[in-house]
């Protein structure tokens, strides 16, 4: 539909009686209307994205506004920088340059526009065409230019942060021994840096439902962190690495005046072809960066306490008789596409269950609906006649089992220990498959809603044990998934582990895989 018709719907709804259901109906028509255009004819229409805008500033209730809001990051914004999807970043950087530039106009945008002009942006051409320098422009840095004080955003997702700062944590300790490392994200990441004395949380949180100026506050409180983190030499003493953070909506918003900013561009498509996993083309990019190669893997820094606990509580269940523990977290990140569903989840549990001597821990998860979601497993395994118990990770008296499933209430970091002293994880696609191939447990990630191979291949996990990995297609025929199949592939691919004799190291395989291309190529010319 033409966006004048739009247009018409919207002044006669804003003019009536506020009806949800309606306003709700209309956004979400606008939005697939504009990505329609763009997946039909390659054509980009300015006037849904302004439009969208309006009605997510309209309204004295932000409940009113965040209807329009949720539709315009929901169905297009993150739409253009979902990973499953391959459309280019520039697509992205022209929606969000519209969105900020009309967000600047309002009077509620007063600030947004001084702090953009600060950095001599006035207009959203000037800004899109720093955004495409931001993201095409090859940094580097000088290893002798040692920095003082180093600064890193967060993805905004913990399996993220754990894929990347994991890698370029260890790597920038190495190579500047000396500076103080601050990382700028959500409290959860406190407990996964906790046993590293180089690094400092300072807590930033973005709000990914909130309305268009909650999506910019951060960005103004990330500014004022830098602000009082900044070194007595100013920008030149410091070095802000970006990993294509939401924070800075992905390098679209300027951080520093001077050139010491470093954007790590991880949808680079040009990267994809090799196949590639996240922290192997972090490593790659630090490579390039610094001009420094040394392979890490991702890790995590838990404190001896929580290590020492979740060990105490593992033994517990060893010495009871438990001779295999598996760890299952079945949340995705409120991202249901990666779900395969629940009757998977039952059947998966009652398979692991079902092997004598075999201890199964399921994480509880996090929020209402996963809540609720481990309390129907439960059920199920209890229905089955399988031991079932319930506890806290904090709790004192951990159960003593032998055999069945405990669903165990955690935090992300107590269950990263628990996920250390475990025999092995099987889960979704979700931030404790990176945990887990972290902290070097074998690891088997269930891979659903995309058939997009760059994708598995780019967030597969990646550590110094065993990582494997089962496909479903949800997406061809998602009412017909074979789940006994499913079950008998992870099943075989469980066997096919050996425990005792960790695969070769995948960077090490893919290197050598490069280097016999390379002499064939050479060879046939």
């Amino acid at each position: 539909m033409e966006p004048a018709v739009y247009r018409q719907r919207w002044h006669k709804l804003r003019e009536s009686k506020v009806d949800t259901d309606a306003l709700h109906q209309l956004a979400r028509q606008m939005a697939f209307s504009f990505t329609d255009r763009y997946f039909q004819r390659g054509l980009y229409e300015p006037a849904y994205i302004d439009l969208l805008c309006e009605m997510a500033t309209f309204h004295a209730k932000p409940e009113l506004d965040n209807i329009a809001s949720a539709a315009l990051f929901g169905l297009v914004v993150e739409k253009l920088c979902d990973d499953f999807e391959e459309l280019p970043i520039e697509l992205y950087s022209r929606v969000m340059c519209q969105v900020i530039s009309f967000c600047r106009g309002l009077p509620a945008g007063q600030e947004l526009d001084r702090a953009l002009a600060d950095f001599g942006l006035t207009s959203s051409d000037h800004l899109y065409q720093r955004a495409i320098s931001t993201h095409t422009r090859q940094y580097r840095h000088d290893p002798k230019q040692a920095p003082a004080r180093i600064i890193f955003l967060s993805r905004v997702t913990i399996g993220a942060d754990v894929a990347i700062l994991g890698v370029m944590v260890q790597r920038l300790q190495k190579l500047f021994p000396k500076a103080e490392i601050v990382l700028i994200g959500n409290g959860k990441l406190r407990g996964l840096f906790d046993d590293n004395p180089q690094v400092r949380l300072r807590e930033l949180n973005y709000a990914r439902r909130g309305g268009l100026f909650e999506r910019f506050a951060s960005w103004h409180a990330m500014l004022g962190i830098l602000r009082e983190e900044m070194p007595e030499g100013g920008e030149e003493d410091i070095l802000v690495i970006d990993p294509d953070s939401r924070i800075s909506q992905l390098g679209i918003l300027p951080l520093l005046h001077t050139d010491n900013y470093l954007f790590f561009n991880t949808r680079n498509h040009t990267q994809l072809a090799a196949g590639r996993c996240m922290a192997e083309l972090t490593n790659d990019w630090m490579d390039a960066v610094f001009g420094v190669s040394d392979f890490c893997y991702p890790t995590v820094w838990i404190s001896p306490t929580l290590t020492d606990a979740a060990r105490t509580r593992m033994d517990l269940l060893r010495a009871c008789g438990a001779r295999q523990i598996v760890t299952v977290n079945l949340g995705v990140g409120q991202n249901p596409r990666k779900r395969v569903g629940l009757e998977f989840e039952k059947r998966l549990l009652r398979a692991l269950a079902a092997v004598p001597e075999t201890v199964v821990i399921l994480d509880r998860g996090f929020g209402a609906d996963e809540t609720e979601r481990s309390w129907q497993l439960m059920a199920d395994v209890r229905h089955c006649g399988l031991a079932g118990l319930e506890t806290r990770f904090a709790d004192a008296n951990f159960p003593e089992l032998s055999h069945g499933v405990i669903a165990v209430e955690c935090n992300i970091a107590e269950m990263a220990a628990l996920i250390a002293h475990s025999d092995e994880y099987i889960g979704y696609d979700s931030a404790c498959q990176h945990l887990a191939a972290a902290v070097k447990t074998p690891t088997l990630t269930v891979f659903a809603g995309s058939n997009n191979m760059n994708f598995v291949h780019r967030w597969s996990a990646c550590g110094d044990t065993e990582c494997r990995i089962v496909h479903v297609n949800t997406l061809t025929n998602p009412q017909h998934v074979d789940i006994d199949e499913v079950i008998a592939r992870i099943i075989q691919e469980r066997a096919n582990r050996t425990l005792r004799h960790p695969q070769q190291r995948i960077h090490e395989i893919r290197k050598k895989s490069r280097q016999v291309q390379q002499m064939q190529k050479r060879v046939e010319e």
